[in-house]
């Protein structure tokens, strides 16, 4: 028998139970086993190097950069998907992707699913009612508010364009293993999880990053 190993196995247990004091992890098998996933990837142990590391450059502002430099190859992407055609900018077909794969919802559902502010989101609403691809009707729980729905119209161009669409989120991925793209998705699902409740809280730019401060601090 292994006795080194179950030796081993204890002092994680105990090492678990006193990092635990918070209770931020359940105190279950499935509690363990999260708590070691999260504390204990190998892919995470060896930190990678990057520009300006030696003169003190953060990850954090690494993790920043990236996102940002990520965000705009993707627009350039979608740009290359949609010229020569209907489309005005991107926006406007993940609006119609987001009604085709969610259904009828409120206009500031729709807005706040794109992460957009409510001026730039209204004006694509607007667009896409002007060009017949989206309709919509009085609530009817809440008469104050606007179902938006995709039409037939609105699918009829979207499927047009498809493709290239896909193409497009393909392209995006890059050369990323399977693997690395679950483990990403994994990643950019907590970020996402983190900044939803800091953006749903509609917080003034002024204070906004006071409170986002606050907030992470009571969630770590």
């Amino acid at each position: 028998m292994q006795y080194n190993l179950i030796k081993k196995t204890v002092d994680l247990v105990e090492e678990f139970e006193l990092s635990n004091a918070d209770n931020r992890y359940t105190d279950t098998i499935a509690g363990f086993k999260k708590w070691v996933a999260d504390n204990y990837q190998p892919s995470l142990l060896q930190a990678p190097d990057w520009e300006g590391k030696k003169n003190g450059r953060s990850a954090e502002s690494v993790i920043s950069t990236l996102l940002v430099h990520m965000n705009r190859f993707g627009k350039n992407y979608s740009r290359a998907a949609i010229s020569g055609s209907d489309f005005s900018t991107q926006e406007d077909f993940i609006y119609l992707i987001n009604l085709k794969a969610s259904g009828e919802m409120t206009k500031m559902d729709l807005i706040k699913k794109n992460v957009h502010e409510k001026p730039a989101g209204i004006l694509i609403i607007n667009r896409l009612m002007h060009k017949g691809w989206i309709v919509q009707k009085d609530s009817k729980t809440d008469k104050r508010s606007k179902i938006i729905s995709i039409t037939e119209k609105g699918l009829e161009v979207l499927e047009q364009q498809m493709e290239k669409i896909r193409a497009a989120t393909t392209l995006v991925c890059g050369n990323l293993t399977e693997s690395e793209k679950l483990e990403l998705i994994k990643l950019l699902t907590k970020l996402n999880e983190f900044h939803v409740p800091i953006y749903k809280n509609n917080t003034d730019v002024e204070k906004l990053l006071e409170e986002a401060d606050q907030y992470k601090k009571q969630i770590v």
